[in-house]
């Protein structure tokens, strides 16, 4: 089937009635939060979101039945895996770590590095259909895939709800549309620095986590420059956005051949910029659920929080044997505001209590955003 990219939908012939609408979606958006982007071709529905959270988790949906979205974006681990790189439904090994998913809807593009998914819609395409590596699977087997869904009255029912207007409605175009209107519901904003800094509960911070924010947001650690704003990332696109805020980054995890070298399955936004200076650069993720979505970094090399800090204290990171052996600290294409910091015991432990009150247990646990039952 050749999937349209547009992704619109027909509303018949001119001079008809107008087609029947699915219910609007209201937004119930945390206190400071703006309005997340919605593409005007897909607008949202209650009835799509409800859809979209079934195939969010419907193993079906791949080409032998093995795997899901929610194989590889688990919600206690703020919707990323635990695993370092994920492997796809036929056991291709995917060679960028899990993102996490958590305020998805305010991103400006999608996965590690690529500038050209714009949307939630696109960056569906990937894991439906790509093949390089496979995840999902779905390239070739579309038909089979979508036989087995209208095998099951409740889908039959639920797009005909959630695209009343459509002929078929059972499609993967509908398919894209719905998981893009469920991944957009992914918010978080009740973790205890929301509580302090846009509820004005003054208590809501441990003193250990007031004075790691301090350190967070200083000019000696820089932290903020790369993972500021409301989505703790300087990557930010919402719907009164004039822009979209693109934040690419290197920050000296490898330096293999000492002049700017990173692991070839993963080189960074060069792959598609084609620039040298891009090289190692990576798309700034949302540090909010941090906590709990390790290991880190683009290709899940860093297990612990306590490891991200010392890479960061240390400038960069030197590995010191293997295929990747190198000086990261001395990669000429770093980013100058990885310069490397000293900090105190004491002071590690609140920076590491800063982060973990970004941890929202709400968002982490809530039924609507957890596996039909």
């Amino acid at each position: 089937m050749a999937l349209a990219l547009a992704l619109a939908q027909t509303c018949g012939c001119p001079g008809d009635e107008p087609p029947p609408e699915a219910e609007p979606w209201v937004w119930e958006l945390p206190v400071g939060f703006p309005e997340p982007f919605v593409p005007p071709e897909n607008p949202m529905s209650a009835a799509k979101v409800a859809l979209g959270r079934h195939l969010f988790y419907e193993k079906r949906l791949s080409v032998n039945e093995s795997s899901s979205c929610g194989s590889c974006h688990e919600q206690a681990r703020g919707f990323a895996d635990g695993e370092a790189t994920p492997v796809g439904a036929t056991g291709d090994a995917v060679p960028r770590n899990s993102m996490a998913l958590v305020n998805i809807a305010y991103m400006p593009t999608y996965t590690w590095v690529n500038p050209t998914l714009l949307t939630l819609e696109a960056q569906a395409l990937v894991p439906l259909f790509g093949e390089h590596p496979l995840e999902l699977g779905v390239t070739g087997h579309e038909e089979e895939i979508l036989g087995r869904l209208r095998a099951d009255p409740r889908y039959v029912e639920m797009f005909a709800a959630a695209f009343p207007a459509a002929e078929e409605p059972l499609n993967f175009d509908n398919v894209v549309f719905a998981l893009a209107s469920f991944e957009r519901t992914m918010i978080s904003g009740n973790s205890d620095y929301d509580k302090y800094v846009y509820g004005g509960d003054a208590e809501a911070l441990s003193a250990g986590a007031k004075r790691g924010m301090a350190l967070f947001f200083s000019e000696r650690l820089e932290c903020y420059h790369c993972h500021g704003g409301i989505n703790m990332t300087a990557a930010f696109f919402g719907a009164n956005s004039t822009q979209r805020e693109q934040a690419f980054f290197n920050t000296g995890l490898y330096n293999i051949d000492g002049a700017g070298a990173y692991p070839p399955a993963s080189a960074g936004l060069v792959e598609f910029t084609g620039r040298e200076a891009d090289r190692g650069r990576f798309r700034a993720p949302s540090l909010r659920n941090i906590a709990v979505t390790g290991p880190y970094m683009h290709d899940g090399s860093v297990a612990t929080l306590e490891e991200v800090i010392a890479i960061y204290a240390a400038g960069g990171r030197e590995v010191k044997d293997g295929p990747y052996a190198g000086d990261g600290r001395a990669n000429p294409y770093k980013d100058p505001l990885v310069l490397g910091f000293t900090l105190s015991p004491e002071e590690e432990l609140d920076l590491l209590e800063f982060l973990e009150s970004l941890t929202d247990e709400v968002f982490l646990t809530d039924p609507l955003l957890g596996p039909p039952g």
